[in-house]
């Protein structure tokens, strides 16, 4: 079950811990939030045996660098992908995003003018409102969280990642799931991400998405309780080209749900 990011690119957002895996036409899959790039890692090695598949931590999850007054917002992530590119030598990569990804692969292309060749949405941050009743109650509340016993946040941290499942995830990975968010640093940094999701930060591109000049996919668990159906079926709407599809028995973490279907999907996706 081990995870490992062994390279490093340095921004002012923080360190990046970032790996490639495989060889062929490039592939960069995103996670969202409260997850990490953990949540690819079978689909990962299950596409690096046809393509060059990067993954990264954004900062302040994961592997990446976490640290006090940190900015972890949809901006300084999206300056942080457009300056990844740069440093990764990519054009026109394959973008696969999830949740948060979604809206931070959105803001590069369409403020930053980056372009891709093919784009997957999966249960993306596009269209608001977004985010749970508790997101929103801790993104309201952050300081009263975050001052919570360790032994509180744990449980509170365990539950809430596990209600984005459709299926009971495994106990190992679960525990993978919540690590980064214990501890001295990680305590802090968990509620740290949740205040500085603001809706802006959507509202700033939602009207430019019929923009999108590549191939677009939208994916999207049909059993998903954090973004509901009706987010996907609105930005269908908004983004006239592209094709949406359900994901059978799959909450809002398709990947571990129902991993077979998403890497189908995923399949026929890159080699249209």
């Amino acid at each position: 079950m081990g995870w490992e990011l062994p390279e490093r690119h340095e921004t002012s957002y923080g360190t990046v811990r970032w790996a490639s895996h495989g060889r062929g036409d490039p592939v960069i899959l995103m996670h969202g939030t409260p997850f990490s790039s953990y949540v690819w890692r079978d689909i990962a090695g299950a596409l690096s045996a046809r393509y060059q598949v990067f993954v990264w931590d954004m900062p302040g999850y994961g592997q990446s660098e976490m640290r006090d007054g940190q900015d972890v917002s949809l901006a300084a992530q999206q300056a942080v992908f457009t300056d990844l590119l740069r440093h990764w030598g990519l054009r026109g990569p394959s973008v696969i995003a999830h949740d948060f990804g979604g809206a931070v692969a959105l803001r590069s292309a369409l403020l930053d003018g980056v372009h891709y060749g093919r784009m997957m949405l999966l249960d993306a941050v596009s269209v608001r409102p977004w985010g749970s009743d508790f997101f929103r109650l801790v993104r309201d509340n952050s300081e009263v969280f975050a001052a919570l016993p360790p032994h509180l946040h744990e449980a509170l941290v365990r539950r809430y990642i596990a209600t984005a499942a459709h299926r009971e995830l495994r106990g190992e990975v679960l525990d993978a799931l919540v690590e980064p968010w214990l501890g001295e640093t990680g305590q802090p940094a968990f509620y740290r991400q949740i205040a500085q999701a603001d809706e802006r930060f959507t509202r700033e591109v939602e009207d430019r998405y019929g923009e999108l000049d590549c191939p677009v996919l939208i994916a999207w668990g049909e059993q998903d309780q954090w973004l509901p159906a009706d987010r996907a079926q609105r930005l269908a709407e908004q983004i006239p080209h592209a094709r949406l599809a359900w994901i059978e028995q799959a909450g809002h973490l398709a990947q571990l749900d129902n991993p077979a279907r998403l890497t189908a999907l995923l399949a026929d996706f890159l080699a249209e």
